[in-house]
């Protein structure tokens, strides 16, 4: 999502004091509603019981139960206790009073079909509450995802795309109206409205989880051990989407929450401004920065850009100084994009100074360093643009797809760059082999999922699984 390329080589303290900016950024974001699944699709957690929306043969609702519905599927807490307690007629009253949890019009709520979505969408936009630009955003977005589900053949496919998207517009409509500022460090919003799970509930019927894996799950659960003993994990990783982060959490979820729930993304500009991210990066722990690749866009921004940076860079320093944190930072500086000419797919290159930049800062901030090579392979579910774009807004494909993740074995600076005498060399070879250990891996998932070759495709490097077939439902 970032790269650190614009800090200096020097010591740690000139490092953190120092008034340059990170350099680039980009993120893999989120998504919303609720869903749940026959276990042919979804591991067993999953099975068709979720309870945010029931989805099946029920009394059609009232347009306030149905809104009621909705708003209960994602409200935890002090939240949900005050609406459950209040009366029938001011549990939506006691949501909006809680800042973000209600929708301010139950246009999207209250759509019960396919042509209540797209006349709100349009009624909207005619009253001058919605950017025609984000009104085209709304139905293209719409109609992929719709496209994209009912791709998985799921039965039910066509009311997970009415409940998912029907809350999707109605927090794209809420931030329109009242924009949400991130800060710095953003933390998820899990109350009263959880940003998190709907993100997990929206992305959750685009994967394939009878053709996903990830590798070395071993891996995973010591990182998670590290971190209960106060250590930090770096994962420098490749990066594909905006979905990357709720793909991360969905493969571990079962196994390793802590990582899914708790892991920090650095994080472009792009994902916290374009109206359509916004709500999904809500439910996401960020260290947000602007990208280098877009710094000077508008050249009278620059100098504002690059102070929030240091900002930036500030909080992650006093977030590594506490211990127990995991951050997830594409040092690539964007997505990967495929070959013009063949169309293969692969990691894109990392830059050397983010990666040392990174590493020095980890290792000079008290607490214990980890540093973890991370591949991962999900591009088709939210392909980016074939080159990448100065205006905000781009056309979001979406489709039904297998993913992959897979950690490497532990990076040690010393170990692999140890011996050489110039900072240079020892930067590049560090550089070098943590990516060539994403894309060794990379490679393992893509013969995986794209070879259809399975479980047998694992190398002595790494060992894929698909850990939620020996997890029991629950």
């Amino acid at each position: 999502m970032m790269s650190l390329s614009a800090f200096p080589p020097s010591s740690s303290s000139a490092f953190l004091s120092n008034n340059l900016p990170p350099a680039s950024a980009a993120v893999a974001l989120p998504s919303p509603a609720s869903f749940s699944c026959h276990g042919s699709l979804l591991p067993p957690r999953f099975a068709f019981s979720t309870p945010s929306f029931v989805l099946k043969s029920a009394p059609r609702l009232s347009p306030v139960s149905r809104r009621q519905s909705l708003l209960l599927s994602s409200l935890n807490g002090s939240a949900m206790a005050e609406l459950v307690s209040s009366s029938n007629g001011s549990r939506v009253v006691a949501a909006e009073k809680r800042g973000r949890a209600a929708s301010s019009s139950s246009t999207f709520l209250d759509a019960r079909n396919e042509e209540d979505i797209l006349s709100g969408i349009r009624k909207e936009a005619d009253a001058g509450r919605l950017p025609s630009t984000v009104a085209e955003g709304m139905e293209e977005l719409y109609q992929n995802y719709k496209t994209a589900v009912l791709q998985s053949g799921h039965p039910k496919a066509s009311e997970i795309v009415l409940s998912n998207m029907s809350l999707v517009l109605d927090r794209v409509f809420i931030d329109v109206e009242d924009p949400f500022v991130f800060p710095p460090h953003h933390k998820a919003l899990r109350e009263p409205f959880d940003y998190y799970e709907f993100g997990q509930n929206y992305i959750r019927p685009l994967i394939d989880f009878r053709n996903s894996y990830v590798g070395n799950i071993g891996i995973f659960k010591d990182m998670e051990h590290k971190l209960k003993q106060g250590h930090n994990i770096i994962l420098i990783s490749n990066h594909q989407t905006e979905a990357d982060p709720a793909v991360i959490a969905l493969l571990l979820e079962r196994t390793n929450p802590h990582i899914a729930e708790n892991l920090i993304y650095v994080a472009g500009d792009r994902v916290i401004t374009d109206p359509l991210c916004k709500p999904f990066s809500m439910g996401r722990n960020l260290i947000c920065v602007y990208s280098k690749k877009h710094m000077f866009d508008v050249p009278e921004l620059a100098e504002m850009k690059q102070k929030a940076n240091i900002r930036s860079l500030k909080e992650m320093a006093l977030l590594l100084r506490n211990g127990s944190q995991i951050i997830w930072i594409a040092p690539s500086g964007g997505r990967d994009r495929p070959d013009p000419v063949t169309g293969e797919w692969h990691p894109a290159p990392f830059d050397k100074s983010s990666v040392d930049n990174m590493r020095r800062l980890a290792e000079n901030t008290g607490a214990p360093a980890h540093i973890y090579p991370l591949a991962l392979l999900c591009h088709d579910i939210m392909p980016p643009p074939a080159k990448v774009e100065k205006e905000i807004g781009e056309k979001r494909v979406i489709s039904f797809s297998g993913t992959g993740l897979s950690v490497g074995a532990e990076a040690n600076f010393d170990e692999i760059a140890g011996a050489y005498e110039n900072p240079e060399q020892a930067k590049e070879a560090y550089t070098k082999a943590l990516y060539e250990s994403v894309t060794d891996q990379y490679n393992v998932l893509k013969s995986a999922i794209h070879g259809k070759q399975r479980a047998d495709t694992s190398s002595p490097a790494v060992s894929i699984s698909q850990p939620w077939e020996n997890v029991s439902a629950t």
